[in-house]
């Protein structure tokens, strides 16, 4: 198994960065949940160490045992625009081509890497390699008239490495800290249109693949609170990256995108050996990254043009995440699995045309999964399928305004859009 181990470990650390180059996610863009287990719950699992290994609450890993695992996972995002309204022509606005266009390529592949060792008794170590998400477009067309690019998207992606302490302090109270090496990635095409708008007008589009690093951590508590009742909490504070230097006339604060902070709060109810019933709440707060929180407001871009300290961004709001899953041990080595997600909106109906290039407006998800042990070894194969059900969201272009209205002194928008997604993810691991 050791042999296997590292087998897996070479090739993903040699593909693993390609394989995440298209990642997207829909908790905003951080994923609805990390690892078969866990996604088969819908992320809920906070204080459920059974199934946390990958991005879970650092504090349950000392009840893990030594455990080892390799993941895959397939997953179809399916985005697309619609302009409703034809442009007004008026000099000075940027009116956008009616009609649907949808993001092309729809199926992606990531990995995942965990290994947890015991220390002793009462502490453990693990190491993990996972994609947090991401944000994805691909428009084969000319969205907002670059003539320079015939499609026009962005590309982000992030991935992180996690070093976890893991500590007992009582018989079913633990505490753990977890060391995040984090790199990601970006870049964008066909929104050079936009360089006028920006106080370094040559770095906004078309300047290939940038990448950023940072460090962080993230610290964990799980408790039993009675016999079966199970609390776990953990944070993880802003993560401050380096900044994307060939974009530092796109991004506010000269090509800044740090990772927001996030605080999850969960319950276990463990009716029996066979059923369990979890709850989640997790709060992630995209106002700490300006470069995502920033309105777009074309009316400040003479004073706070793109790129700057108050430079726009994607205009996303923090947002409330509430997760429920419920687990049961049958027989015969088989474990079922079932969840609900459901977040707050991340984009505001105004903030639409900016966010052509990220339609995270996905909220609910509905999950399932399974795992099954392998003969009378502790090894298990685990399956997990996540629907993200369609969302969407309609606002206006604030760059074009209705030409009667506008020679009367009348500001009034002349084209809505209709940002829409829904998300399948299929992802099988193998734990040994």
């Amino acid at each position: 198994m050791k042999t296997i181990f590292r087998i897996a470990l070479l090739i993903l650390v040699l593909t693993g960065m390609g394989l995440t180059e298209k990642a997207y996610a829909t908790d905003g863009y951080f994923g609805v949940g990390y690892g078969a287990q866990n996604k088969g719950l819908a992320g809920a699992g906070t204080a459920w160490y059974k199934n946390g290994l990958i991005n879970g609450n650092p504090a349950g890993n000392v009840f893990l045992g030594k455990k080892y695992l390799v993941g895959f996972e397939i997953f179809n995002p399916n985005r697309e625009y619609t302009i409703s309204g034809n442009p007004s022509g008026m000099q000075g606005t940027m009116g956008l081509t009616p009609g649907t266009v949808e993001s092309g390529s729809k199926a992606f592949l990531e990995p995942t890497l965990g290994a947890n060792w015991m220390l002793n008794e009462k502490s453990s170590f693990s190491a993990t390699l996972f994609g947090n998400g991401g944000m994805n477009t691909d428009y084969k067309t000319k969205t907002f008239y670059d003539p320079s690019s015939e499609s026009t998207g962005i590309n982000l992606a992030q991935m992180f490495l996690g070093l976890t302490y893991s500590r007992k302090i009582a018989e079913k109270q633990s505490l753990g800290v977890t060391a995040l090496v984090v790199y990601q990635y970006f870049s964008a095409k066909g929104v050079a249109s936009f360089s006028q708008m920006s106080q370094d007008p040559t770095k906004v589009s078309g300047n290939g693949t940038d990448n950023a690093t940072g460090l962080g951590f993230k610290l964990g508590y799980m408790g039993q609170l009675a016999k079966g009742l199970t609390l776990g909490v953990n944070y993880q504070p802003k993560i401050t990256m380096a900044k994307f230097s060939k974009y530092a006339g796109l991004f506010a604060e000269k090509g800044n995108f740090d990772i927001p902070s996030n605080f999850s709060a969960g319950l276990a109810w463990e009716l029996n050996k066979k059923w369990a019933i979890l709850a989640d709440y997790k709060r992630i707060n995209y106002t700490d990254v300006a470069s995502v929180s920033n309105e777009f407001d074309p009316q400040a871009l003479a004073t706070a043009p793109l790129g700057s300290d108050k430079g726009a961004g994607f205009g996303w709001k923090d947002i409330n995440v509430y997760k429920a899953g419920i687990e049961f041990a049958g027989s015969n080595g088989w474990t079922l699995r079932g969840g609900y997600s459901h977040s707050d909106q991340p984009v505001q109906t105004t903030q639409t045309l900016f966010n052509i290039l990220a339609p995270a407006v996905t909220t609910d998800h509905l999950t399932v999964g399974f795992s099954k042990q392998l003969g009378a070894s502790k090894s298990a194969v685990h399956f997990a399928l996540v629907y993200a059900l369609p969302g969407s969201v309609t606002g206006y272009n604030p760059m074009d305004f209705d030409a009667t209205q506008a020679a009367a002194g009348n500001m009034v928008p002349n084209q809505t859009i209709n940002l829409k997604m829904n998300q399948l993810e299929f992802e099988v691991a193998f734990t040994f």
